[in-house]
């Protein structure tokens, strides 16, 4: 079975920035491989591309450049934020507002991000929301594992089971932060 629309696909691959000489920033293993739903919209549309057609077994190797990725890093997102937004029962936990940490976030429609803390200030703390892998080319190297039908549940939830619960516990794979994993899904 090749990988198409409305089919499961589950792969191993290695994330490298650049090229395949790049640092390494994500890896996902045979024992735990990366499962989506095909044409779902759920990945980079780029990242389908470059797998449409493969079945179980086969190699892939690519890159994909950074204006087909996360874009180019963005000064308009970095923002000062009110201190006070941190707070819990009027308290700011310890430890939470230091330079370098990720912060889960939600926009004022909703939508999920994380952000950097960069700096904090007496009543301000600038965030960046840039996605972690903004401005780098993006090289995958890797196999297909499987290739099956989606089932009917998974069609109408428009992801596959394993793909939501994976993402939901951040992969369990090496890399420095939750940055939505490098393989362009939306979770």
């Amino acid at each position: 079975m090749t990988i198409s629309n409305e089919k499961v696909v589950s792969l191993v691959y290695q994330l490298r920035v650049d090229d395949n000489n790049g640092d390494v920033v994500e890896t996902v293993q045979e024992d735990k491989p990366f499962v989506f739903l095909y044409g779902a919209g759920n990945m980079l549309p780029m990242f389908e591309t470059n797998l449409n057609g493969l079945k179980a077994g086969d190699k892939f190797e690519f890159k994909i450049a950074c204006d087909d990725a996360y874009g180019q890093a963005s000064d308009e997102a970095v923002v000062e934020l009110p201190k006070n937004i941190f707070e819990v029962n009027g308290q700011i936990d310890e430890g939470l507002l230091e330079p370098g940490n990720v912060i889960p976030m939600q926009s004022q429609d909703g939508q999920r991000m994380n952000g950097v803390v960069v700096e904090i200030e007496d009543n301000i703390v600038v965030m960046d929301f840039n996605h972690p892998l903004a401005g780098d080319d993006l090289f995958f190297q890797g196999h297909i594992v499987e290739v099956r039908e989606a089932t009917s549940e998974e069609l109408e939830q428009g992801y596959a089971k394993s793909e939501h619960e994976e993402h939901d516990h951040d992969h369990d794979h090496d890399h420095e932060e939750d940055h939505g994993c490098g393989c362009g899904c939306s979770h």
